[in-house]
């Protein structure tokens, strides 16, 4: 395992000492606390699964899947079937390949979200490291209703070294859009990507700002690799699930960022959202520096819930 991915394990596994003291040392109880596997065993799993924000779905295939190994494997003892729970947690989380396409193609990658929740900021993350990979990147601010939105992007962009094509606030964001395309492919950028409004409560404005952006881009960028990713606060637990539901019904959502794991009790939130939307978690940020948003792995995630020490694996 390459430093910085040890690096990011250790502050990861940091970030989530919340949230393992609300599900793991819940779990630990009831393993410690039971001497038989019974219902009320499995009730108990169930409420702690649910209370740390696994949610309803997850938490029923995971313990029904439980169930199901607890007899094949005539297992007895409650201790003897933590691996197993921890590995249908996991298994839970597996929405098939995480594509990184963007990255390796000529791409436009609109970041959606509601305020607050660290879009421009993820912007600015991912612009810094796209742009330390070697590609050329260019960001839209078309969040032209917060005041001081484009004035936070353009420091972001000034410290990842790219440039931004922004709109006065209160301008057009389609027609920032349309700039920011039509500049992108005058200078061959690889990466362009676009900082957007978030305002959910006025969701049929939304609709139709969304759908002009589309059209815009299909017009002018026809061959463009095509991404839409929305952030999500990991504090808010369930109703992050809600946002992205929502954001689903405006928008073909192809990945989720979540952020602000770091001091959240309620960091299983991963764990539902990969399992009722089906739509990959594709970053995860733990903190306030570039290095702190990562790509995200299920794998990682669950061992650093646990606090399982993670072998170094074939291949990385």
């Amino acid at each position: 395992m390459s430093e910085e991915k040890k690096g990011f394990f250790s502050r990861l596994k940091d970030g989530l000492t919340k949230t393992r003291n609300n599900i793991v040392h819940g779990i630990d109880s009831v393993f410690g606390g039971f001497s038989n596997i019974d219902d009320d065993f499995y009730e108990e799993l169930e409420e702690i699964l649910i209370m740390g924000d696994i949610g309803v779905k997850a938490t029923g295939e995971i313990l029904d899947k439980l169930r199901d190994q607890v007899k094949e494997n005539h297992i007895k003892e409650p201790a003897d079937c933590k691996e197993f729970l921890i590995r249908n947690i996991k298994e839970q989380m597996q929405v098939g390949e995480t594509a990184y396409e963007f990255e390796e193609k000529q791409s436009v990658v609109l970041v959606i979200g509601v305020n607050g929740v660290g879009k421009t900021t993820t912007v600015g993350k991912l612009a810094g490291q796209l742009k330390s990979q070697g590609r050329k990147v260019l960001i839209a601010a078309a969040d032209t209703f917060r005041a001081a939105a484009g004035e936070q992007l353009a420091q972001w962009a000034d410290r990842a070294g790219v440039d931004m094509i922004g709109g006065n606030e209160g301008s057009d964001p389609a027609s920032v859009i349309y700039d920011a395309v039509n500049a992108a492919k005058a200078r061959n950028v690889d990466v362009l990507l676009c900082d957007t409004a978030g305002r959910l409560h006025n969701k049929k404005n939304l609709m139709e700002e969304l759908k002009k952006i589309n059209r815009i881009i299909d017009r002018e960028f026809p061959d463009a690799h095509r991404e839409n990713l929305v952030v999500l606060d990991g504090t808010t637990g369930q109703n992050a699930l809600q946002q992205a539901k929502e954001f689903g019904e405006v928008a073909d959502l192809t990945g989720i960022i979540l952020t602000k794991m770091d001091g959240t009790a309620k960091g299983g939130i991963a764990v539902a959202i990969q399992s009722e939307l089906q739509i990959p978690v594709k970053y995860i940020g733990v903190g306030e520096s570039i290095e702190d948003l990562q790509k995200f792995d299920a794998d990682q995630f669950v061992d650093a819930l646990f606090d399982v020490a993670q072998e170094e694996k074939e291949g990385e």
